[in-house]
């Protein structure tokens, strides 16, 4: 009889236990951040070159390594940040490219409601003469900085935490 009480406490508690490892593995599942951008040239990444196209992504953590997960046009690719700063400049997520010697380039993803701005490693940049320089025009979908006409911004769309 008391092994009858024993047996039962002890399923009880097993299966709680069980309930409770699953709650916190799903909790877990949820990506730290997610949303979707559109190229509109061909764009290099970290060795992976991405044609002009729509794209989702998800970042699954919020804690390092800071791996983000790409997928669109084709492409799959999982891209780690260099680095992750504390601090962000824009009051929008977007991704900040470059003009550089194989073409543009992802410099860093801006993240406000994560308040992260992560890094990639990116080739030499472009320096353009004056007359060149004059004559470039940026064929993306946001203007280039006025600072340098080497970088531009991608609009981020978030699709929440």
């Amino acid at each position: 009889m008391i092994w009858a009480r024993y047996l039962k406490l002890f399923a009880k508690l097993g299966l709680s236990t069980l309930a409770l490892g699953t709650l916190a593995t799903a909790g877990n599942a949820q990506n730290g951040y997610q949303g979707k951008f559109t190229l509109a040239v061909e764009t290099h990444w970290e060795g992976v070159t991405l044609p002009p196209g729509d794209y989702t992504f998800a970042l699954p953590s919020n804690s390092a390594p800071y791996r983000l997960y790409i997928w669109g046009q084709g492409v799959g690719a999982i891209i780690t940040a260099a680095t992750a700063d504390q601090g962000v400049v824009s009051e929008r997520p977007q991704f900040n490219l470059v003009d550089t010697a194989v073409g543009y380039t992802v410099q860093t993803f801006e993240v406000p409601e994560l308040g992260v701005t992560f890094s990639y490693l990116t080739p030499s940049q472009k320096h353009p003469g004056h007359q060149e320089a004059r004559q470039k025009t940026v064929p993306l979908t946001a203007p280039a900085s006025p600072a340098s006409e080497n970088k531009t911004s991608i609009e981020v769309h978030s699709a929440g935490r």
